[in-house]
């Protein structure tokens, strides 16, 4: 009987093993995001200072003197088809409300085409004030936020509209729901605001009230779950997630992301980020909290920073990139270089007392060592990417970027910062400190990475970029982080607009040498449906045809000699070669690479990052010295295509040990084309992504 089991047992051990080999392992269900209600309450309004209606289509305003309270506007606006652009409600020379036909292809900031109405047109709603800007020449400049229709449940029909101005914010809520919002820089003139008058055609009745009324969040009534923390964005046309930094603590793994709307363009074009906040216990479930650094003051911008724990309590640094508002004299910089060249050590300041305007390395302290942040109005190093961490020794150390650089050690947070080491790390982009094992790791941004053995001197760090061992994979300023069982995870973003994309993490492996590779975190990969086999056996060239838009395909590779042979897959829309992507892995040179389509022949060589490609842009780049494709080994890829990204994510995982991804704007892909030489691929199965 004990034979019989023992054989039963084995079996079963080599079924799945098989499996795994075949890339036919079945994948269990994706995460989920609890997300914060989206809808906030007006319940509280005051008298208004003046109402329109359709007997009453304009009036005239009494505007208070100090504008900088800011207003909220109500209206119901009935949204129907229109011929051509329409002024719905406006304050002359200072505010205008319309609808107006966008061009589908243009996804410049706003990325209205996000949401297509059923006919594939993106009639928009949208609202624009003119601010004047606190800089010099004092311009005069339009803030415009606004909704696609087809974002909105049923979009046809009569609707709740609130603009609010506070000063610090312009936001749209429509039917009680917040959709977009912008960060203001100046404020509109108030002796300019004389009158307004709505379109009784599209407007029922309008109010508006002085100063602005603070909403208040309303639960939802039913959680909001949206499935997958891969490949995630926050939920709304145009946002994205930006620098992430990221920290276990206390059972919790921790994403602290710069939130984004309009890729860097809010704040017209000085960013308005700030840290966002998401956080798990165990991969599956994750929560969205509310903001770890919310801004409230307009000269508030906030650069890249890192979670640590200090006195036993979670903190967040983050800079202050005051700077991209107002010129370097008038702000705190020059005090903090000042007393830094006095004394030695860096001085600490409270921004509620000093005169100049805020400026460089500050940070926040959690209530409760989960969320629940609070600023601390402290002001401890000039530069505006402080990476504060707690060396293997205890020691709290920071790595000093943009605007500085170098090593510094302190026994405080707020202040005494001493400088370690003025010429390594080099400053510029956010870099994030790590050990595992043996081994030493600073990571620096888009691009850089160095190491060395632990029990070394700082000089002995190398450069890894320059060598062509280093992990970048197409990740932007990713982030390090070990978890429970000595697992490391990386996480970033990935370029879809100008600035910022969808979050994604994958998982780091790590070889004796100490070199560094990548791989999928099994635990976060999109649920994936029941597979299909496409082929047995492919030597020759082959296409198949695609039922689903977002799938991912794994199959088996074999030289037919070691380290020899090629072999291509590509990414073909309906409409032939257009937008057309291959993916490619040359084992004679060890490389892998994004490159364009062609139905002719295999792409041409891309660079890597140390021949002077740029993975970090996800379009076409090579990856080299790849480790694991000397002997039979399996791919897996997943295409993630999305309306909201305007095209296709190809994310590759190249024998359990590499990973690459791309972006390819405008690609739905509708065929896959295998083309090998002198190579053998297996058991190629395709899933649809649920």
């Amino acid at each position: 009987m004990r034979k019989i089991l023992f054989f039963r047992i084995a079996l079963v051990l080599a079924l799945i093993n098989v499996m795994m080999i075949s890339g036919c392992v079945a994948v269990s269900e994706s995460s989920k995001v609890e997300l914060l209600s989206p809808f906030w309450s007006f319940k509280t309004l005051p008298v208004a200072q003046s109402r329109l209606s359709g007997q009453s289509p304009q009036a005239s305003l009494s505007v208070p003197s100090d504008i900088t309270k800011g207003f909220t506007l109500t209206f119901r606006v009935n949204l129907e088809d229109f011929d051509s652009e329409q002024n719905i409600l406006e304050i002359p020379e200072v505010m205008r409300v319309c609808l107006r036909q966008h061009d589908v292809n243009d996804r410049k900031q706003q990325n209205y085409p996000a949401f297509k109405m059923p006919d594939g047109s993106v009639p928009v709603l949208e609202a624009s004030l003119a601010l004047q800007l606190p800089v010099e020449a004092n311009p005069v400049q339009d803030m415009i936020i606004g909704i696609p229709f087809a974002i909105l449940d049923e979009p046809y029909g009569e609707h709740e509209v609130v603009l609010n101005f506070t000063g610090v914010r312009w936001t749209m809520y429509v039917d009680g729901k917040l959709l977009d919002n912008d960060f203001p820089l100046g404020y509109p003139l108030a002796e300019k605001m004389k009158g307004w008058k709505l379109n009784t055609q599209y407007v029922r009745e309008a109010a508006i009230y002085f100063p602005a009324i603070q909403p208040e969040r309303v639960q939802s009534p039913v959680p909001l779950l949206t499935p997958g923390i891969q490949y995630w964005t926050p939920a709304a046309h145009n946002a994205w997630v930006g620098d992430v930094v990221t920290f276990f603590h206390s059972g919790r793994y921790h994403i602290f992301y710069l939130f984004d709307r309009r890729g860097h363009a809010s704040k017209f074009g000085r960013g308005g980020h700030y840290f966002e906040h998401l956080s798990t216990a165990d991969f599956k479930t994750w929560t969205e909290h509310e903001a770890a650094t919310p801004i409230e003051e307009q000269w508030e911008t906030f650069g890249t920073g890192t979670p640590f724990v200090f006195d036993g309590k979670l903190c967040l640094s983050y800079g202050l990139h005051t700077t991209r508002i107002y010129p370097r004299e008038k702000t705190a910089l020059p005090l903090q270089w000042e007393y830094l060249e006095k004394h030695g050590y860096t001085g600490s300041f409270n921004y509620d007392t000093i005169t100049v305007v805020p400026a460089g390395s500050t940070y926040s302290i959690s209530g409760d060592g989960v969320s629940n942040f609070k600023k601390t109005h402290l002001l401890y190093h000039p530069c505006e990417n402080p990476s504060i961490y707690t060396d293997p020794d205890g020691n709290l150390r920071m790595l000093a970027n943009y605007g500085a650089k170098g090593t510094w050690g302190t026994d405080k947070v707020a202040g005494g910062w001493q400088c370690l080491n003025a010429d390594f790390p080099l400053g510029g982009d956010c870099t994030f400190f790590f050990r595992w094992g043996n081994y030493d790791y600073i990571i620096g941004g888009f691009t850089r990475l160095w190491s060395k053995p632990a029990d070394a001197p700082e000089i002995a760090y190398q450069d890894i970029v320059s060598q062509g061992l280093d992990f970048y994979n197409g990740l932007s300023v990713p982030a390090i982080t070990e978890i429970p069982g000595g697992r490391f995870l990386m996480a970033g973003w990935m370029q879809l607009a100008p600035w910022g994309g969808p979050l994604i993490i994958h998982e780091l492996i790590q070889y004796p040498d100490g070199r560094v590779g990548t791989k999928w975190m099994e635990e976060i990969i999109p649920e994936i449906g029941k597979s299909e086999l496409l082929a047995k056996k492919l030597t020759e060239t082959e296409t198949f045809s695609m039922d689903n838009q977002s799938f991912m395909v794994s199959f088996d590779v074999f030289p037919s000699k070691v380290e020899e042979g090629k072999f291509g897959i590509l990414f073909l829309s309906g409409e032939g070669e257009k937008d057309a992507c291959e993916w490619q892995l040359d084992m004679n040179d060890r490389r892998a690479q994004f490159g364009v389509g062609s139905t002719l022949d295999f792409s041409a060589k891309e660079k890597s990052l140390r021949e002077g490609g740029n993975p970090q842009q996800v379009r076409n780049y090579a990856l080299e010295n790849l480790v694991g494709v000397e002997k039979p080994f399996t791919v897996r890829l997943l295409v993630n295509r999305t309306d909201k990204f305007g095209g296709s994510i190809i994310d590759v995982e190249i024998a359990g040990q590499r990973t690459m991804i791309s972006y390819r704007p405008g690609l739905t892909v509708g065929k896959l084309l295998f083309r090998t030489d002198g190579v053998e691929l297996k058991n190629i199965k395709i899933a649809p992504v649920k």
